[in-house]
């Protein structure tokens, strides 16, 4: 560690050659085969977020004190992960990218089995945030696919490890489901220990180390900086909606994790070793990417959770009928008498026109297979596309698509039908957009600093992320569906729907997001950076 002044950043030694260990003399087989196990192995994050949520409803009753703070089996991951793949990404820059690989796993097969074991709410969370350092596998991946696969693999490495093999997003909801309806809550982590006891011999023994290494000491000052910024801002943009946006209480975190991040440069401009080199940071090619990344996360994450709590929400007749029947539930109760039906009127103000009542597994069969299927081509697709042109023009395609989709949603049926066609096309731009970004970045900066800068992705992604859902929840919070209830001609006050919003509510939503996509196109199309093909790391 270092905070000495200096103005620039410790270069690596001239020695070091980037091209060691690089795969030319491999058979396509080989190379195709350890892209394969380094891909599988990044799909445990993204596979566990949908089974853990899928399982949400089932781990409350193993935890009857926590209420809604039961959320946080699912915030604590994405925090945790998010401040973490910097400093992850930074370690496997110095110390080994398959050695930080293999460490993220064993850490998540802890997690895993502490999650599986505990009835205590404290070491459960302990196990969610050992499970969140797998987020930083695809950090990692982009640093061993750039500096082990021959030059000309790299940008179809990178598209196919964006978007996957199809295991976090073909089988993680239909495995969820089925294991949420036949067994025990447990047995999601059970199978996700399982599942990593598997992969890991498998990295060992097939995925070779990578010769480069960055030679000098971790900056402990930097990277405590920037992890706690993140932390503190993400829990105030995950938490704020319960907690009141305003109070000053809520703010707090806020302004002190706002604060961090802004020093977090300061501190770094004058570190001999800083983290990551500031002036590559703040150079267009990196920061306007970041920017689009930061951006383009509003739609990708919101994207996911509308249609799923859309489709997956019961029509408006079924609500009506269960709040009838709560209504004379409650009411023989209270009077000791049961009532006719024919006394109690339910109405729904506004009433809404979405709502399907799809299983978890009804809705990965009928609107996130066609997605997925479309994205995991396009991801392989786009790599090609990206190395005879560079990243540039996927970029602005899948942005362009993603404010057009948005759009979509917003004005058209909201039947899982309607919701799937528009999905499918949407898959176009999150395979473009997951096959560019990568690629923008390993073209943009030294290869001794792509761990670190592959991190810093992570972390927009995770904040584009949040604050997506963040103003999702505000907005729907503000379009509520109100219960009408009269027994016997006598009307209640009204009672909000748990769970179950305005049509207006997410429509404003995928225009807000909408919104957000076009302003990254326009980054996009201003940007000088990706214009010519892809070298697989060379351009620098």
């Amino acid at each position: 560690m270092s905070t000495s002044v200096d103005s620039g950043t410790a270069p690596p030694p001239d020695s070091v050659d980037v091209d060691a260990g690089r795969l030319d003399g491999a058979s396509k087989a080989r190379i195709f085969l350890i892209l394969a196990v380094i891909v599988l192995f990044t799909e445990v994050a993204p596979m566990q977020f949908v089974m853990v949520s899928a399982a949400l409803r089932q781990i409350a009753p193993t935890f009857p004190d926590q209420g809604a703070n039961i959320n946080w089996a699912i915030i604590i991951f994405g925090i945790i992960g998010a401040a973490s793949a910097p400093l992850i990404g930074k370690m496997s820059d110095i110390w080994g990218k398959k050695r930080m690989f293999l460490t993220c796993g064993a850490l998540f097969l802890i997690g895993s089995v502490i999650c599986a074991l505990t009835n205590v709410w404290l070491l459960f969370l302990v196990g969610r945030g050992l499970q969140a350092t797998a987020i930083a596998t695809a950090t990692i991946s982009y640093g061993l696919i750039r500096d082990l696969m021959p030059r000309r693999y790299v940008p179809i490495g990178l598209g196919i490890a964006s978007t996957g093999l199809g295991v976090s997003a073909l089988l993680g909801p239909l495995i969820g489901g089925y294991i949420t309806v036949h067994y025990s809550w447990r047995a999601i982590f059970w199978f996700l220990a399982g599942f990593t006891v598997l992969m890991l011999p498998l990295v060992a023994a097939i995925v070779p180390e990578s010769t480069l290494r960055v030679r000098e000491r971790l900056d402990i000052v930097g990277a405590a900086l920037l992890a706690a910024g993140a932390t503190l801002t993400l829990i105030y943009l995950d938490m704020g909606h319960e907690w009141g946006w305003g109070k000053p209480s809520t703010l707090v975190w806020l302004i002190g994790g706002l604060a961090l991040l802004a020093l977090f440069p300061v501190v770094e401009f004058r570190a001999r070793q800083p983290i990551m080199d500031m002036k590559l940071l703040f150079t267009p090619r990196v920061s306007v990417v970041l920017g689009v990344a930061l951006l383009a996360s509003f739609m990708i994450a919101y994207q996911s959770y509308a249609t799923g709590y859309m489709t997956q929400t019961p029509p408006a007749d079924d609500v009506k009928a269960g709040v009838l029947q709560a209504t004379l539930a409650q009411v023989q109760q209270q009077t000791g008498h049961p009532i006719p039906a024919e006394a109690v009127q339910v109405s729904l103000d506004p009433g809404y026109s979405y709502g399907d009542g799809l299983s978890l597994l009804g809705y990965a069969t009928h609107v996130a297979l066609a997605q997925s299927l479309v994205a995991m081509l396009l991801g392989f697709l786009g790599g090609l596309w990206i190395r005879r042109s560079g990243g540039r023009w996927p970029l602005v395609t899948a942005l362009a698509i993603s404010a057009l989709a948005a759009v979509a949603y917003a004005v058209t049926s909201h039947s899982w039908a309607t919701m799937a066609v528009i999905s499918a096309v949407y898959g176009i731009a999150f395979g473009l957009y997951y096959a560019s970004v990568p690629n923008l970045i390993v073209e943009a900066v030294p290869a001794h600093q792509q761990g670190i800068s592959a991190g810093m992705l992570g972390v927009m992604n995770a904040m584009g992320t949040a604050i997506g859902l963040a103003v999702a929840t505000a907005i729907l919070n503000e379009n509520p569906v109100m219960a009408h209830v009269s027994v016997g001609g006598q009307a209640g006050p009204p009672q909000p729907v748990p769970m179950v919003y305005a049509d207006a509510g997410y429509e404003y939503t995928f225009y807000f997001v909408a919104a957000a996509a076009a302003v990254a196109l326009i980054g996009a199309v201003a940007m000088r950076h990706g214009r010519t093909p892809a070298t697989g790391g060379t351009a620098y």
